[in-house]
C-alpha cells in the first residue's frame, strides 16, 4: 500500500513523532493507522527503557497548593536538556505529577510513579513521553505537606528553584517572603535543633583544629570555638540568617515580631547533587564521524 503524505501528516498529529518515524511505522503495518500507533507505542516504550541510564540533570520544579490551602506538594522532574524542560508536553507532565502527589500523598517515588494521570500510571506516561521526545525523563523526588492550622505558601524562582514553607501564625504574605528568603539564602534547617549531630561535630572538629594552630591557651581556644560555632549556626539556620529584604534583622526576629514561627520548609533546586557528565563537543562530533 502506498504511504501518502496525508497519512504521515495524520500520524504525526496523533503521536507527535517525527515524519520519518511515522512513515516507517506506516510502512511496517501496511498503512493501517491504528496498528501504526500501537506499533509506535510498543517500540517507543522499549526505547524509553534503553534511555533510562542517561543523565537527566535539567528539568523543572513544580509546586501545587490545594484550593483550601491545607496541603501542598512539590516535585522535581528531570530531563536531559533545558530545551526539553521548557517544552509544553514536559511542563504539562510535571504539573500533572505534582497534582498526583498532592492528591495521593504517596509514600515514596515508586508509589508516585504508580499513581494515575492521563489514563495511565505516571511511569507509563513518562515512558511514552520519553519515546516521543527522545530524552531520558525522570521523576526524581517530591514532598507533600499537610497542615491542619498552619499557613502554607510557595515560591518559584523561574522553574529551577522551588520552596514550600509552612508557618504557624503570620499570613500568606509573610510565608511568601520567608520562602523567597529560603530560595536565596539556602538555610540547612529551621533552627539549631534541626542541625544533624554529625554535621555539627564535623564542623566543630574543623574549628578546633584551626584554633589549636593559633598556639593560644586551651580556655581561649574553647571560647574561640564556641563563638565560631554560634556564627556557623547563624549562617546555616533559617532563624539565624539576616533577612534578605532587611539584613538589619534576622529571620527569627522578623517571625517573632509577626507572632509567627516556621514549622517546615523544603527547598529544591533542579539537578542539585546529580553528577553531570562532561561532554567534549569536538570529541563527540569526531566519534559520530568515525561511526558513520
Amino acid at each position: 500500500m502506498q504511504i501518502t503524505a496525508a497519512m504521515v501528516k495524520e500520524l504525526r498529529e496523533r503521536t507527535g513523532a517525527g515524519m520519518m518515524e511515522c512513515k516507517k511505522a506506516l510502512s511496517e503495518v501496511g498503512g493501517d493507522m491504528e496498528k501504526a500507533i500501537e506499533h509506535m507505542r510498543i517500540t517507543g516504550l522499549a526505547k524509553a527503557d534503553k534511555k533510562s541510564d542517561r543523565t537527566a540533570a535539567e528539568g523543572v520544579i513544580s509546586i501545587v497548593i490545594a484550593d483550601d490551602g491545607k496541603s501542598a506538594a512539590m516535585v522535581e522532574v528531570n530531563s536531559e536538556t533545558d530545551f526539553v524542560a521548557k517544552g509544553e508536553d514536559f511542563q504539562k507532565f510535571a504539573a500533572n505529577v505534582s497534582q498526583a502527589a498532592l492528591q495521593g500523598n504517596p509514600a515514596d517515588v515508586e508509589a508516585l510513579n504508580n499513581a494515575e494521570i492521563d489514563g495511565g500510571s505516571v511511569d507509563h506516561v513518562r515512558k511514552e513521553l520519553v519515546a516521543k521526545i527522545g530524552e531520558n525523563l525522570q521523576v526524581r523526588r517530591f514532598v507533600v505537606r499537610q497542615s491542619a492550622e498552619g499557613v502554607l505558601n510557595k515560591y518559584l524562582h523561574g522553574e529551577r528553584i522551588g520552596v514550600l514553607v509552612e508557618l504557624k501564625g503570620g499570613d500568606e504574605a509573610l510565608a511568601k517572603d520567608i520562602a523567597m528568603h529560603i530560595a536565596a539564602s539556602k538555610p540547612l534547617c529551621v533552627d539549631e535543633s534541626g542541625v544533624p549531630a554529625e554535621t555539627l561535630e564535623k564542623e566543630k572538629a574543623i574549628l578546633v583544629a584551626e584554633a589549636e594552630g593559633s598556639g593560644k591557651p586551651a580556655e581561649i581556644i574553647e571560647k574561640m570555638v564556641q563563638g565560631r560555632i554560634r556564627k556557623y549556626l547563624a549562617e546555616i539556620t533559617l532563624v539565624g540568617q539576616p533577612f534578605v529584604k532587611d539584613p538589619d534583622q534576622t529571620v527569627g526576629k522578623l517571625l517573632k515580631s509577626k507572632g509567627a514561627e516556621c514549622l517546615f520548609f523544603a527547598r529544591y533546586e533542579v539537578g542539585e547533587g546529580i553528577e553531570k557528565k562532561q561532554e567534549n563537543f569536538a570529541d563527540e562530533v569526531m566519534a559520530q564521524v568515525r561511526g558513520s
